[in-house]
């Protein structure tokens, strides 16, 4: 009978085009679909100098205020001593949490609190490597690539990564052991999903088998799984939801910091979606964890308001809105996740309620974040309207740190419309006047 119901349901879903609906968690807690995501990135050595994990707890009712509806955990697990940097990509044991973070009890409270906050929250997982001290390295060196001529394990290549010991996906056992180090996290810990390190190092086939055995283990529930990856196949072999939007990065600092024209980013989007798959979503950002030990945004985009005219045009275009923690307060500093950075998180509330603003416009409009795209390239100003259904909005962007004019398209000339920034109403002519970095975004309002 219960084959007959299953059958059932697939040519009801073929019939329809319709998934069936998602049971909730034990916990009542329901993961968003991939493209209603809006994800924040806890960095816990920004929290707190130790027990980080109830720091972050203890923030939960801010960060769920941002409108955030997941939130992605560095790495928190011990790290290795030999050759050690301590870098949290340095893993030492899959299954346990180091104790400057806290303990497994405390991340088991900090899951229970996101799901009560209506959150889902997913973990960092590093599959392309280990500490030197791994117990793995010893108990089996044939898990791990070795030099042809010198026959010693090696760090992974080409990169100078020289604190980690690079992992042989030749090996079975080994990719078992991996799998099952990910379903514990699931199964016993009640994770969302995993944010994977260096996915394109990884095999895609292994990430196929992986996925598929963690998405039986979650179920009833729904699990998103995030590559840090840029490579088509993380969706056509691997199974993943999401991956990163390094491409459409690169292309905002050069427009904005460059001078390079504002069209050069509908081409950088218009090439990352080319090839994905129905239903899978780019992650766009203005830094991460990566990018802000180098420079914040505040810095990275000229001043303040630059950061946020990038920040709108790099998440209203397709969606895929990450906030790292730090940025919504405009931390200026670089920030090096290798050791703990202290952050004031009252520094800036009028830029913590922009962002807020902003994601609620992004959460409260799906047209803004997963609409159909029609785009107008232009030299200085990136002009773009969404639709979907009966929501309609146009989106200005002016990229330069000047003010410069913009032209307004046909379809929208003479329009009445609402600001959606601001609230005011204004009927628009044939061009419109931007401040530096200012954006605006618009609604019809006859």
């Amino acid at each position: 009978m219960k084959k007959l119901l299953a059958l059932a349901g697939c040519i009801m879903m073929m019939l329809t085009g319709c998934e069936p609906k998602q049971q909730k968690g034990t916990d009542g807690f329901l993961l968003p679909a991939v493209d209603d995501i809006a994800m924040y990135q806890v960095n816990p050595r920004v929290f707190a100098p130790s027990n980080s994990l109830n720091a972050v707890a203890q923030r939960i009712d801010s960060i769920q205020e941002l409108g955030v509806n997941v939130v992605w955990v560095m790495p928190i697990y011990p790290i290795g001593l030999e050759k050690g940097k301590n870098s949290p990509y340095c893993i030492s044991d899959y299954t346990a949490v180091a104790p400057e973070f806290g303990t497994i009890d405390d991340f088991k409270h900090l899951v229970q609190v996101c799901h009560d906050h209506g959150m889902g929250i997913i973990l960092d997982w590093v599959a392309n490597h280990t500490a030197w001290d791994h117990p793995w390295v010893k108990e089996h060196p044939d898990w791990y690539t070795h030099d042809e001529e010198t026959d010693t394990i090696i760090h992974p290549r080409p990169w100078d990564w020289l604190d980690v010991a690079d992992l042989n996906y030749d090996n079975r056992d080994m990719r078992r052991a991996m799998t099952d180090a990910m379903l514990f996290w699931v199964k016993e810990v009640g994770i969302d999903g995993f944010r994977c390190d260096v996915a394109d190092g990884v095999p895609a086939d292994f990430w196929r088998d992986a996925i598929q055995e963690l998405r039986q283990a979650a179920q009833p529930r729904r699990i998103v799984m995030l590559a840090e990856g840029k490579n088509v196949d993380n969706f056509t072999v691997g199974g993943f939801d999401m991956n990163y939007g390094w491409d459409f990065k690169d292309s905002l600092v050069h427009v904005f910091c460059n001078s390079r024209p504002a069209s050069d980013l509908l081409r950088a989007d218009s090439a990352e979606y080319a090839q994905l798959p129905a239903g899978k979503v780019k992650l766009r950002f203005t830094t991460n964890h990566d990018h802000s030990t180098e420079k914040t945004p505040v810095k990275e985009f000229i001043n303040e308001r630059g950061s946020m005219a990038a920040y709108v045009a790099s998440v209203f275009l397709h969606g895929g809105a990450l906030i790292y923690g730090s940025q919504e307060v405009g931390y200026p500093d670089p920030i090096n996740f290798f050791h703990y950075v202290a952050v004031d998180w009252t520094a800036n509330p009028q830029l913590y309620k922009e962002y807020e603003e902003l994601i609620k416009l992004y959460n409260d409009h799906p047209a803004l974040r997963k609409g159909e795209l029609e785009v107008w390239p232009a030299a200085d100003a990136l002009v773009f309207e969404k639709r979907l259904g009966d929501e309609r909005f146009l989106v200005v962007v002016n990229v330069r740190n000047r003010p410069v004019v913009a032209d307004i398209p046909s379809t929208w000339a003479g329009m009445k419309v609402e600001d959606e920034i601001t609230g005011r109403n204004l009927k628009l002519g044939q061009t419109l006047n931007l401040a530096a970095y200012e954006y605006l975004i618009f609604e019809p309002n006859d």
